[in-house]
């Protein structure tokens, strides 16, 4: 349904020309987006034609998926008002924005947080009706800012501009009203005590998001913490040593909120939260943090089919941390570039990062200040990844010595990495003529992508399938694609 004629939407027809997108083409870009985001819809060329004819507006999320659908294609965010849409929701572009002043960055970040759980609520909102995909060109700004002043001057935030924010004086009691649906009140005064606490629950959201992927649902909760436990602290008043703490909890925070939406296919939302960890981590003055969110940041444009682009952000992540990070988060750097270099297919950068990776682990010590954060990253993982660049660059007996080397020792702590493994695995036993071996890794595959809840482990799967296609008739083949059916069936 649509509400009223306003008239030709003569924004939409210019743009919809700009990206060359026919009016069929846009409404069935329109409806996949929709059932990636739990969403049947049934637009069609005619409906196209309304909203570009009449203006008719269509309801709930259509006008944002229109937006996302125009800038896929461009390869840059659509806001609604470039395409005559600006009435249909008023805060399209939250979490978007890297501001100078800390005092707008704190604003920023809750505003996200805020909005992500009305969504969760309401069925709509960040997870469902963001306007404008994932738009590499979003990271521009905040990549050169961040490189720019690595950290602000003083972050102290004064009591009189936490009691204009204040809604209660009982912390512990407006913690309970605020999960059970009401506005979030500020405490006046911040200590490290509150810090400890959100570390704590970041800590707990890595292992659960290890074990179970971004979807399950104590994985979910990390949004919610964000608005009810951060976001009260980050309005309320501390010191500048208490705020540079508070500052690098909620970004580790909210860089696990983006990770987990970036592991259930809602690559929108973790596009928001990342630039809104990143703006944090230069408020807390943590460099190497910042640069760790640049990786992640990385990782997802390489993900999305932007490998230069993940190459600058990788490049970032290193250029500010020369000196400053330990010899351990410089390897994770080095592999990251290393990713991007591979899905570019520039063989011989790849190989230069590899070794540089490997080459900053050997120097690591057991007694190095290495993050918490980075506990999951050790020669079992570089191994991992450099089994993903060799598969990338088409090269099968690269990918199944390093294979060997991630899966030699197998963990409970870490079964979503150990399940992308013995996908990368299967296809390189395919590639190198060895159908049993690669049906036999991917039912193992199968398994532990089962007992998890995330959409990029899937994707894996489905992507081993259909370099299965040409031996369908093969019983083998068959069988698997049998055991993957709920899988690929379910809801991500």
């Amino acid at each position: 349904m649509s509400r009223e004629s306003r008239g030709p939407n003569e924004k939409l027809g210019t743009v919809l020309a700009l990206a060359g997108i026919s009016n069929a083409g846009l409404a069935r870009r329109v409806n996949d987006l929709g059932t990636q985001r739990g969403l049947t819809l049934r637009y069609d060329k005619t409906s196209v034609a309304r909203w570009v004819s009449k203006g008719m507006v269509p309801q709930g999320a259509a006008p944002h998926l229109i937006a996302a659908a125009i800038g896929s294609k461009l390869g840059r965010p659509v806001p609604l008002h470039e395409i005559g849409l600006a009435d249909a929701d008023p805060t399209p572009e939250v979490g978007l924005a890297f501001p100078r002043d800390v005092r707008a960055a704190v604003k920023s970040a809750t505003d996200l947080y805020r909005l992500d759980l009305a969504g969760r609520r309401g069925g709509g909102g960040i997870w469902q009706t963001l306007a404008g995909s994932f738009a590499v060109s979003a990271y521009a700004t905040p990549a050169a800012r961040w490189l720019i002043t690595p950290a602000d001057s003083s972050v102290a935030r004064d009591e009189q501009t936490a009691r204009d924010h204040r809604g209660a004086p009982d912390h512990e009691q407006s913690t309970r009203e605020a999960r059970e649906g009401d506005e979030v009140p500020v405490p006046l005064r911040v200590g490290h005590s509150d810090v400890s606490k959100l570390r704590d629950a970041a800590e707990e959201a890595r292992r659960w998001d290890s074990k179970y992927g971004g979807g399950d649902w104590r994985s979910s909760m990390v949004p919610e913490c964000l608005r009810v436990d951060a976001a009260p602290l980050l309005l309320g008043a501390y010191t500048d040593e208490v705020g540079r703490s508070l500052f690098g909890a909620t970004a580790e925070l909210t860089r696990l909120a983006g990770w987990m939406a970036f592991d259930t296919g809602q690559q929108e939302a973790a596009q928001r939260y990342y630039i809104q960890s990143l703006r944090l981590a230069r408020a807390a003055a943590d460099v190497p943090l910042g640069g760790y969110v640049l990786a992640s940041m990385s990782l997802q444009a390489t993900y999305r089919g932007f490998a230069d682009e993940g190459v600058d952000l990788a490049q970032a992540a290193l250029e500010r941390n020369r000196g400053l990070a330990t010899a351990r988060s410089m390897s994770f750097f080095r592999l990251v570039e290393a990713r991007a270099h591979a899905k570019a297919g520039d063989a011989h950068a790849c190989a230069a990062s590899l070794a540089s990776a490997e080459g900053w682990l050997e120097r690591s010590r057991e007694g190095d200040a290495d993050p918490s954060w980075l506990d999951f990253y050790s020669y079992d993982r570089l191994a991992a990844d450099a089994a993903e660049c060799y598969r990338d660059l088409k090269a099968p007996r690269q990918v199944r010595r390093f294979t060997e080397k991630a899966l030699s020792r197998p963990t409970e702590e870490f079964v979503r990495s150990h399940g992308l493994r013995l996908v990368v695995s299967a296809v390189a036993e395919l590639e190198s003529g060895n159908l049993d071996a690669a049906c036999a890794a991917g039912v193992r595959a199968v398994e532990v992508a089962g007992r998890i809840s995330s959409a990029r482990t899937t994707e894996y799967v489905r992507d081993l399938l259909n370099r299965l296609e040409p031996y369908g008739d093969e019983p083998r083949v068959a069988e698997l694609r049998e055991r993957a059916r709920p899988l690929l069936v379910a809801p991500a």
